[in-house]
């Protein structure tokens, strides 16, 4: 079927909107109507090459809509289901089997190498392949997924609500409520207040923690992370000595810590304000770092954390119940766009103007 979507040809290229041909679904897959799509980061890294998924590719993983076709293996969904999309997954290897979804053995091939889990892609133009991005590729007017990649949603929700759900705000609370499962009126420092941030402080207000320090350059940012749940704020870009202001806080160092930005010397910041037996998670994509063990990891914990550590259709239904009890309040992240200002959208998602860019479609 001829479908709209944002097509990048080159590395750090515009989206360019074109109409290209979208396969059926396969027995396992389903057809949706996209409804809305969150931009996140890693749609810029991929963009930027620094994820070197196959140009030219359809990105936007973050999707959410309405099934208008379902494989003949699919019994979970039927047309006129509400659902949204998270990442994929082979669902067969060992990490699978014991529900640990984000650490597939496939996990790299299936979302950034530009097929679905069989080795295609749905997506062409003119005869010529085009690449999937996370077995979906939610910047277009329709997606074919796997059904293990796609969560069922009440009719009694806006839909494009939801969009963010399915990497970004579950990358946030997941780390906080399924990985570090922090100790009730414990200490927790959020480091980047995007939209993986402000979750892990929503989220650390659920777990009932005492202490939840949001870091960030941002003063708008800041504003509204002590609005959603941190109790102190720390501008980074103002104080000269971040440590010492950790420690004042808490009376001697972090319990936990979570880095967003991938950045070394703040996950370096970070390692360095922990108390002795304190955990960093870092979620955001990184490079190389440098280490001082005796100083910054000796009786600590550094761990890396990938989609929150989620199963996703166990986690966000759990996610949108605290949502609709006004716990966990996502939705003050958005700032909506028409698929038409993708390139607009993802600008200012990139600059921090916005913290969470959701196109409409």
């Amino acid at each position: 079927m001829k479908i709209k979507a944002a097509v990048i040809w080159e590395a750090g290229g515009p989206f360019s909107i074109e109409e290209v041909d979208l396969a059926a679904p396969k027995a396992d897959e389903v057809l949706v109507r996209n409804v809305a799509s969150g931009i996140c980061h890693t749609d810029e890294v991929a963009r930027a090459q620094q994820i070197p998924v196959p140009l030219p590719a359809v990105l936007g993983h973050e999707g959410c809509g309405i099934v208008e076709e379902a494989g003949g293996n699919v019994t979970e969904f039927k047309r006129g289901d509400h659902v949204l999309f998270s990442y994929g997954y082979c669902g067969s290897c060992n990490s699978c089997l014991a529900a640990r979804h984000s650490m597939c053995d496939r996990i790299n091939d299936i979302n950034f190498q530009g097929v679905m889990a069989d080795g295609t892609s749905r997506l062409s133009k003119d005869g010529k392949k085009l690449s999937c991005f996370f077995g979906q590729s939610s910047f277009a007017t329709h997606s074919v997924i796997n059904r293990l990649s796609v969560v069922k949603v009440g009719d009694d929700i806006d839909l494009a609500v939801t969009a963010p759900l399915g990497c970004g705000i579950q990358t946030g609370a997941g780390t906080v409520l399924n990985r570090l499962r922090p100790e009730f009126g414990s200490s927790l420092a959020v480091f980047g207040c995007g939209s993986v941030g402000m979750s892990a402080i929503m989220a650390a207000k659920i777990a009932g923690c005492e202490k939840i320090i949001a870091v960030g350059g941002n003063i708008k940012s800041l504003g509204l992370a002590l609005e959603l749940g941190a109790t102190h704020a720390i501008n980074r870009r103002q104080c000269g000595d971040i440590i010492s202001r950790l420690k004042e806080i808490t009376g001697g160092g972090l319990q936990y810590a979570i880095d967003t930005s991938g950045v070394s010397d703040i996950i370096r910041t970070a390692l360095k304000s922990l108390h002795t037996g304190g955990t960093a998670a870092v979620v955001g994509a990184s490079g190389e770092i440098k280490l001082h063990i005796p100083s910054e990891i000796m009786n600590k914990s550094l761990i890396g954390v990938v989609e929150g550590d989620a199963v996703s259709k166990l986690f966000i239904p759990k996610l949108l119940k605290y949502y609709k009890t006004g716990r966990f309040p996502f939705d003050r992240l958005i700032t909506y766009f028409d698929f038409s200002e993708i390139n607009r959208a993802a600008s200012q998602s990139l600059s921090g103007e916005v913290i969470k860019a959701v196109l409409r479609f």
